[in-house]
């Protein structure tokens, strides 16, 4: 182990130590409450919430909370809590992340500290997938509901509450578990219902991107009625490295399409297959990129007829070429991404292996893809909102985290989350065996040795699972099984909706299972299969139990510490090895060419493997590297967000502030400062009262303000400032209050609030945009010696404050603009406006032969033209 290893063990097992006192109080709780019938169990609920209100902590609560939800599993799950699952939950009340072993129970654990904080806030519990959200709600929705809470589940489809007595009502039996053991979820306690009623609930179980999503969301509506979410106070995030961290680099967008038009997506798309590797464009496998070169560009040039590409075709020509070129060049089919049913591109997560559906590639990319493969491609849009996973899940008041492969990221959870990694024991000794990996000369000898190692396995009946990185190459192994006559079921993003089945039987004497990455899956792989027997769970076990086969080394270890993860749960016996190729992409980006040649040199059989301990340890060196280079990667992601995070909480909190009541007095004030500025503008610092130039003051005031030469003479023989300026905000007053006399103060508050809100919200998405272009641009500036993030800074400060005074100026013109609808028009309004609104500007104008508004099949003149 290295120092700083052993530190951190030294530091995890004080604190072990430290919590050892508390986990003995809760178990002295526990002969007390077995003794408590169901009634007198489900009343410390009420008993605990009355000595919070009483002045009580919940860290006064902790232990008697803890025993109370130990005892309400074992009556509703048949389950207890180990002593080690009370040291996670431990963890995550204190707003840590838990580091747990797969099959340790980190489900069960999140329902100790779950409980207590739902004692007087809301709590969310974010999962991975809607799959987990659905499973988790019904499984564990059974304690909560004995105990009194109330329990909602947020999926992309649907929201719903858990219901004991809806599934009842419907005539379903009370059964959770399938004879899979699969856990399939078809709604028998999921009531539909409304996101707010959800929401409402003490406890929510939801994806990160509906979570993040529905925040955006509620960002965007018009009345504070239609707020959903609440404030975020406490959440747990299952695979929490999954979620913070791998997918930390894909902003949360909500957009809206622009008008840009597909055909130069496809035009490009057409010519970048026509263009050469290394001699027309480059491309860097470290660095992701893909770079265009003279040779290239003048050949671009060439089939489009153009002589210039920048002069002629400009930025817009420019950013097409770019993308499509990452697009040919970067992006893969059946590994980035695959062609559902052959009419839209779908993200495949590069660390999940799941498909990524809604989710698109940003600036254009996942256009230029479409084009690639020739299905439709969708329009550009235009972003409405957005925010990263980072920034969103530090909104949280407490943030807390489970999974099994922590500890590698310790240092970025740390820095960017401020959380503490707690590596928590298993309940049994670990016994899976980590045999040393196997290297070979090429990926086709790589799978040669895989499918023969398997081979030797199935036949004598022991389960193995297969983990690969890429769709492409889960099927292309599942081909060479086939052939060899080695029945199988392959997992990857294209099974997905049979995932949970699949993965429940990985471990039956004989299986063969082919996956695509295991992070997350969230299923247990019982010795054995499910339901579990002991005859076969013991025919497993002394075969050696499940083993696990890496057919590739992932960029981040712990994507490969998941997989091993699968085999050896709860002091099972299993085993793990990885097989690599010297053509595999992490070692050919890290000296696989040369080692390659060596072996060549050496007349080394391609079907000899290689096990040297240098080229083990480069293995490892490459994925540091890579951890390192990703973890600089999002905290660049971070620092230029964190800068856009402080102007959104500013304009979302102008936002709320506006929804709450905008007010007559704050509108004042808008209208003096601009009539004061525009003045001001044009008289500060000219002493001679002869050189102002009234005329440009007046028609800048016209602008805004509806008066006319009359209202000019003050103006032309007035030469005291304040004198001026006090006659005009006095004007704007007077014309202001007539204003609201004609619509009724109700009416006009009503009006100002949207006119706010239009101009806030256009202006923001404007900003959204311009920010963007913004941080592209500071990127050559490194070029004069100048650091791109302070030159960010100070540019996007500059943006903010035109944004503000843009927001003051345009509020102010269009306030003064709005008029009520034409004597003509009235009767229309009155029939399709609720009272509130009749005299809004904007009501929809109705010609006397078109169909009337009001819904009906008679023309107008006939219905309502009276």
């Amino acid at each position: 182990m290295s120092i700083l290893s052993k530190i951190f063990g030294d530091a995890n097992q004080r604190y072990i130590n430290k919590v050892s006192p508390i986990i003995q109080k809760i178990n002295a709780f526990e002969e007390a409450f077995i003794k408590l019938s169901d009634n007198e169990l489900k009343s410390k609920t009420e008993e605990f919430k009355k000595r919070l209100s009483a002045g009580e902590s919940l860290d006064d609560l902790l232990c008697e909370s803890f025993s109370v939800v130990r005892e309400t599993a074992k009556r509703t799950l048949k389950q207890r809590h180990f002593d080690v699952q009370l040291i996670g939950g431990l963890a995550l009340h204190q707003g840590k992340i838990a580091q747990m072993a797969t099959g340790e129970g980190k489900t069960l654990t999140a329902t100790l500290p779950v409980y207590l904080n739902a004692l007087n806030d809301h709590v969310h519990i974010v999962t991975v997938n809607d799959y987990l959200s659905r499973r988790d709600t019904v499984w564990m929705g059974q304690i909560y509901d004995f105990l009194g809470l109330t329990v909602g589940c947020i999926n992309s489809d649907g929201s719903y509450v858990y219901d004991s007595q809806y599934a009842k009502n419907l005539n379903q039996n009370d059964q959770t578990r399938d004879a899979l053991g699969s856990f399939k979820v078809v709604h028998e306690f999921l009531r539909p219902a409304a996101k707010k009623e959800v929401y409402d609930c003490d406890v929510v179980y939801g994806t990160n991107t509906e979570f993040g999503f529905d925040y955006l969301r509620d960002n965007l509506i018009i009345d504070l009625s239609q707020i959903i979410s609440p404030e975020r106070r406490f959440a747990i995030v299952d695979e929490v490295d999954s979620i913070l961290i791998d997918e930390a680099r894909t902003p949360l967008i909500i957009s809206m399409p622009d008008v840009e038009s597909p055909k130069l997506y496809e035009t490009f798309s057409r010519i970048v297959p026509r263009l050469n590797e290394n001699e027309d464009y480059n491309v860097d496998l470290k660095m992701r990129t893909a770079i265009i070169t003279d040779s290239g560009l003048n050949k671009v040039e060439k089939i489009l007829g153009l002589g210039n590409i920048y002069d002629e075709g400009g930025a817009r020509y420019v950013h097409h070429l770019e993308q499509a070129l990452r697009a040919h060049a970067l992006f893969h089919k059946e590994k980035d991404y695959i062609v559902g049913d052959g009419r839209e591109v779908i993200i495949v997560d590069e660390f999940t292996g799941r498909l990524l559906a809604g989710r698109r590639y940003a600036d254009g990319l996942h256009q230029a893809i479409e084009a690639k493969e020739g299905v439709k491609v969708q329009q550009e849009s235009k972003t409405l909102a957005t925010v990263t996973f980072q920034n969103f899940f530090r909104l949280y008041d407490k943030l807390a985290g489970m999974t099994g492969t922590a500890a590698t990221s310790a240092e970025e959870f740390h820095k960017v989350y401020n959380l503490g990694v707690v590596i928590v024991p298993t309940n049994k000794p670990m016994i899976r065996k980590n045999l040393p990996d196997r290297i070979y000369k090429t990926e086709l000898a790589k799978f040669k040795a895989v499918v023969s190692e398997v081979k030797e396995r199935h036949e004598s009946g022991q389960p193995v699972l297969i983990g690969t990185i890429s769709i492409e190459n889960n099927e292309k192994l599942s081909r060479l099984l086939s052939y060899s006559g080695i029945k199988h079921e392959v997992l990857n993003a294209k099974q997905h909706e049979r995932e949970a089945i699949i993965h429940a039987q990985a471990g039956r004497f004989g299986s063969v299972t082919v996956a695509t990455n295991m992070a997350g899956r969230g299923v247990d792989i019982v010795l054995g299969g499910n339901p579990q027997d002991p005859e076969h769970s013991r025919r497993v076990c002394d075969l050696g139990g499940l083993h696990v086969i890496g057919t590739e080394r992932h960029e981040a270890r712990r994507i490969d510490d998941q997989l091993r993860g699968r085999s050896g749960r709860q002091g099972d016996p299993g085993s793990s090895q990885f097989f690599a190729s010297l053509e595999d992409s992490l070692l050919k980006i890290f000296g696989g060419e040369r080692i390659k040649s060596l072996m060549e040199t050496l007349n080394i059989p391609e079907d000899q493997p290689i096990e040297n301990s240098l080229i083990s340890k480069a293995i490892e060196s490459a994925q540091t590297k890579i951890e390192g280079f990703n973890f600089d990667a999002r905290k660049h992601v971070l620092e230029y967000d964190d800068v856009m995070n402080q102007h959104r909480s500013l304009i979302y909190k102008k936002r709320h502030s506006i929804l709450s009541g905008a007010s007559r007095g704050e509108l004042d004030n808008l209208i003096k400062n601009q009539i004061g500025n525009i003045i001001n503008f044009h008289i500060i610092g000219i002493s001679d009262e002869k050189q102002w130039d009234r005329e440009e003051i007046f028609e800048n005031l016209k602008a805004i303000l509806p008066i006319d030469d009359k209202d000019k003479e003050f103006l032309l023989v007035n030469n005291n400032l304040e004198k001026i300026i006090d006659y005009y905000q006095n004007l704007a007053e007077s014309i202001y209050n007539q204003k609201e006399k004609e619509f009724g103060s109700d009416s006009m508050r009503q009006i100002e609030r949207l006119i706010m809100l239009n101009v806030l919200d256009n202006l923001w998405t404007n900003h959204l945009e311009d920010m963007e272009y913004l941080r592209d641009s500071v990127r050559l500036r490194a070029y004069g010696q100048r650091d791109p993030l302070i030159e960010y800074k100070n540019e996007s400060r500059k943006l903010f404050k035109d944004l503000m005074q843009n927001f003051e100026s345009q509020v102010v013109m269009m306030i003064f603009k709005v008029a009520p609808a034409p004597p003509n028009k009235q009767q229309v309004t009155q029939n399709v406006f609720p009272a509130s609104n009749q005299n809004i500007i904007g009501s929809k104008d109705v010609n006397r032969n078109d169909p009337c508004p009001c819904g009906s099949d008679k023309k107008f003149k006939k219905c309502h033209g009276k």
